[in-house]
């Protein structure tokens, strides 16, 4: 296979990992944006996103096969780095975009644009990878991507057309006069503070990556690492604001595929099975859980089970935390937050070392 053809099997990666990005990316705008005719693009351009992921993704299989060429170009830098920006969107998107703004109007607003900028960014892939794949004779990828290229460039068309509109809501929301609160959207609670450092690791992620990539294949998997480190490092941050976690998995939960759930083959497991994995999830999750459940079967059991289970955390931020972050936070703990996280722990992870570093800070409380 001649390096033009490895070129066309590289690209086809790089486009599949930013399909599968932007789908999650797609779904936290979508719980945030008021129904009407702006909404109802986002979902169909949801729709036709999860369509081109999986398209490239059988191109991509048929191109590499019996060459072992998919192998060696998810090895590539270039491959490696669009992954690692697609962990940042995927990991750390979805908490910011629920703090960002000043008000319903302006969070939209902004998604907005940033929604520009993203479909620029996919209409340029297609566009590199129709030319590449043109000049190795890859007539049927060249079809894909001009096909893929024609979505994205009316879904860029179709923003650009309403922004006007948005900003005059955001105007409009300045002079006293909101068009809706972020709430009604079924995202949960209206979260405005931040820190500027926890935005600044997520956007920084691709920046990082891109210039490592530069430096060799090597350099760029430990620029992958770092940039997904650094995506779930934004979005546990964020979430340590009180409320975010909540109205994050509202937000993915109103939206969600089957294929997002945190509980594998979800729709084909019984209320029994899905009820015996509940304790092991965060609230985040138990939140998505029972948003897509109240969408599709509502089962009274798996509901009941989720409402028993959730609950404030024993400080916002503690469901991302791993065991030995939370042995260290309870060396100085009071007795009543000791007991407070041991009744947490028990009700949910369970975990024998956080329970016992519970019973130590009580016992020298």
């Amino acid at each position: 296979m001649d390096a033009t053809q490895q070129k066309v099997a590289q690209y086809l990666s790089e486009a599949h990992a930013s399909e599968r990005a932007l789908t999650r990316v797609l779904q936290s705008q979508i719980a945030m944006t008021p129904r009407g005719a702006y909404r109802t693009a986002l979902e169909t351009h949801l729709d036709e996103t999860r369509n081109h992921a999986d398209r490239i993704g059988s191109r991509l299989r048929e191109v590499g096969e019996g060459t072992g060429i998919v192998a060696g170009v998810r090895r590539a830098a270039s491959g490696i780095t669009e992954l690692a920006v697609g962990q940042a969107l995927a990991l750390g998107k979805t908490p910011l975009d629920l703090v960002r703004g000043d008000g319903g109007d302006e969070k939209v607003l902004k998604n907005a644009k940033d929604a520009c900028a993203t479909e620029a960014h996919e209409i340029a892939t297609y566009l590199a990878l129709e030319r590449v794949a043109t000049e190795a004779g890859d007539t049927k990828t060249a079809k894909l991507a001009a096909s893929i290229r024609a979505d994205e460039e009316r879904m860029l068309d179709r923003i650009q057309r309403a922004i006007p509109a948005i900003a005059g809501r955001v105007a409009d929301a300045a002079a006293g006069h909101p068009a809706y609160d972020v709430a009604t959207t079924g995202t949960g609670e209206t979260v405005r503070d931040i820190s500027d450092s926890a935005r600044g690791k997520a956007r920084s992620t691709a920046k990082s990556a891109k210039r490592a990539a530069r430096n060799g294949a090597d350099t760029a998997k430990s620029a992958a690492q770092d940039g997904a480190d650094a995506a779930r490092h934004a979005a546990r941050e964020t979430r340590r604001v009180p409320g975010v976690s909540t109205a994050e998995g509202r937000a993915k939960g109103a939206v969600a595929s089957e294929d997002d759930l945190p509980i594998a083959r979800y729709d084909s497991l019984t209320a029994e099975e899905i009820v015996g994995r509940l304790r092991e999830m965060s609230q985040v999750d138990l939140a998505m859980i029972d948003t897509y459940e109240r969408r599709h079967e509502d089962r009274a059991t798996i509901t009941g089970r989720i409402t028993a289970l959730r609950g404030d955390e024993p400080w916002a931020g503690y469901d991302e935390m791993t065991a030995a972050e939370v042995q260290s936070a309870l060396t100085d703990a009071d007795d009543d937050v000791a007991k407070e996280v041991a009744a947490y722990e028990r009700a949910h992870k369970d975990r024998a070392s956080v329970i016992k570093a519970t019973e130590r800070a009580r016992a020298t409380a």
